[in-house]
């Protein structure tokens, strides 16, 4: 019998300019998914939450998910591949919402390697930075963001230990 773990994350070595990770499972947003996003952060506008106001008063015709949503998605999307063993998030340089993401829409992601960059400081670790980019059902892209994350060297990487059934009963 053979067990596989699966990566979460990765080490700075793991990181080569040019790469491209594609994200998986994508997420259909629903309204329920939009509407508890703007009430957890407090935000009320009536684009996002009154149907009748997006239907008649703007020019979309229709609700259309909060930005932030898409943003979120998109980066938890990618932290399996790309952040999950990070030391920290350090900067996102850049944020773009291209097209407008309504209900109902499936948002997938993938994330292009930009940079890698030794630490001149502590030599444990590197900085990686990163391109996601967020695309709807229709392949069309909603949201793009550049941002850099700090992550261990192979060497340093500390040892995860979960709690599996062996351990719990040795």
């Amino acid at each position: 019998m053979t067990i596989h773990d699966r990566p979460f994350g990765r080490c700075f070595e793991d990181f080569a300019v040019g790469d491209v990770y594609r994200h998986w499972p994508g997420k259909t947003i629903t309204e329920y998914d939009d509407h508890l996003f703007c009430m957890i952060t407090m935000n009320h506008h009536p684009l996002h939450t009154n149907a009748w106001f997006a239907e008649r008063d703007t020019v979309q015709g229709a609700n259309v998910v909060v930005g932030n949503l898409v943003y979120s998605l998109a980066l938890g999307m990618s932290v399996p591949d790309v952040s999950g063993s990070a030391i920290a998030n350090l900067e996102v340089e850049s944020l773009v919402h291209r097209s407008p993401t309504f209900h109902g829409d499936t948002i997938y992601a993938e994330t292009m390697v930009v940079d890698a960059v030794e630490s001149k400081s502590r030599g444990d670790r590197g900085v990686v930075t990163v391109e996601t980019k967020a695309f709807n059902q229709r392949g069309e892209e909603v949201c793009f963001f550049r941002r850099k994350v700090m992550v261990w060297k192979r060497a340093a990487l500390p040892a995860r230990r979960l709690p599996y059934p062996d351990d719990v009963w040795s």
